[in-house]
């Protein structure tokens, strides 16, 4: 870049700032030993003798040169050209801290991002231990689609039915050509020795949330064929349940930004309860109310639609109240984490059917949401979960309401292939 336009300004950030010195040591090393003296090659550029530190030095005559920094330390004052963020979370441990994550984002948003020169290029380079770290929040943001993402796994994992590739051009499960000469048998031993998080952090790129202690994700039972019929008015009817019920976590603010808002439909047979559809996305406020408006549509006979009585729940029951029938506030008691824990029990009991990938593709975000809570980035899948099968199973089970004979499970339910619990 120097050698192109000497006057780059050019900022190196790492967690450390012995890391950023011998990252600004060993470009100014390449310039210095690049001078055309002794047959080397001259790149044309020379260090300014009064400013030729490691960790800040500049081409002689011109008011370019780079400027190496931990994350700790400041660019305030000091424009930029272009930036780089090269590992800037040092390792596992550092990632799980979540106030390490705060300093790197704090360093992003409030010195990196406010010293870029308009139309300058960011690069970050990074080990993806955690789904928290600065990529995965940079990728958050609404301005994701301005990021190009650049990411090669040890072994090819991309899925070519839904027009996935590799950026290497090689098939599902193929291992890189190793530098270092390693087979595909020693590849396998690496994998199963630093283990599935290690192993999609640090080889693959894709970095899973430490599990949680409430769903594990084989408790979840699967169902493969709709339980649902679609009418003339392209409504969709669930067949012969005891109850049909929306289940909505709102977003936290009430404001024209977008925030996560999750939309659930679930159905009750016997004691086994179906989630049949699913909305989730970043909405505004008035997409919220388009998105509500429309699965009251879809479903019809989800009369019941739980709200939770918080965020922007209430306003969006008032501004709906005369267009959209059945919408009823929840409070909430405890915290999410007691409210996950009172349902996880029916997943373990295997009474909790999930659609297979092939009649919802987003299940396995919901599953992976569902496992890595308490720790995961995200809860609002969860929190649909909970107060939904909250009012479906625990409350009419603890009020005593709920009672079902399984002979009459058995009569009632054998043409729908569920079998009572």
């Amino acid at each position: 870049m120097l050698t192109r336009n000497p006057d780059l300004r050019i900022a190196i950030a790492c967690y450390a700032q012995d890391l950023a010195d011998e990252f600004g040591r060993n470009i100014r090393n390449h310039i210095t030993g690049n001078d055309g003296t002794d047959g080397s090659l001259d790149l044309g550029l020379r260090i300014a003798p009064d400013n030729g530190a490691a960790r800040r030095w500049r081409i002689a005559g011109r008011r370019g040169g780079v400027r190496a920094v931990g994350l700790t330390a400041g660019l305030t004052g000091k424009p930029a050209d272009a930036i780089f963020i090269d590992d800037p979370i040092a390792d596992l441990i550092q990632a799980n801290s979540a106030a390490w994550r705060e300093v790197v984002w704090g360093f992003w948003t409030a010195v990196a991002n406010t010293r870029l020169a308009p139309g300058a290029p960011v690069v970050v380079i990074l080990t993806r231990w955690h789904e928290d770290d600065l990529v995965g929040r940079l990728l958050a943001a609404e301005d994701a689609h301005r990021w190009r993402v650049i990411n090669i796994p040890a072994q090819a994992d991309h899925d070519p039915a839904k027009g996935e590739t590799d950026p290497l051009g090689r098939e599902p499960g193929e291992y890189l050509n190793s530098a270092r000469g390693r087979t595909v048998e020693q590849w396998e031993q690496i994998r199963v020795a630093v283990g599935s998080r290690v192993w999609n952090a640090l080889y693959q790129g894709r970095p899973t949330a430490p599990e949680g202690d409430l769903f594990e994700r084989g408790w979840w039972r699967e169902y493969t064929s709709p339980r649902w019929i679609v009418r003339d008015d392209g409504s969709y009817w669930a067949i012969n349940p005891d109850e049909v019920i929306q289940s909505w976590d709102m977003a936290f603010k009430d404001t024209d930004s977008s925030d996560w808002v999750v939309g659930q439909v679930w159905a009750r047979w016997g004691l086994q309860v179906y989630l049949l559809d699913q909305v989730r996305d970043r909405m505004t406020f008035v997409e919220t109310r388009k998105a509500v408006r429309r699965l009251a549509v879809k479903w019809p006979q989800a009369t019941l639609k739980l709200v939770e009585d918080k965020a922007n729940g209430p306003a969006v029951i008032n501004s709906l109240s005369n267009t959209v029938a059945g919408l009823i506030p929840e409070e909430p008691h405890g915290s999410k984490y007691a409210r996950a824990a009172a349902v996880s029990p029916f997943a373990e009991a295997g009474q909790v059917f999930l659609p297979a990938p092939e009649l919802a593709p987003w299940v396995g975000d919901f599953i992976e949401e569902h496992a890595s809570f308490p720790n995961g980035r995200h809860d609002d899948q969860v929190d649909g979960t909970s107060q939904a099968i909250n009012r479906l199973l625990l409350a009419p089970l603890l009020a005593g309401t709920l009672i079902v004979e399984a002979d009459e499970l058995d009569s009632e339910l054998d043409d729908y292939e569920i079998s009572p619990i």
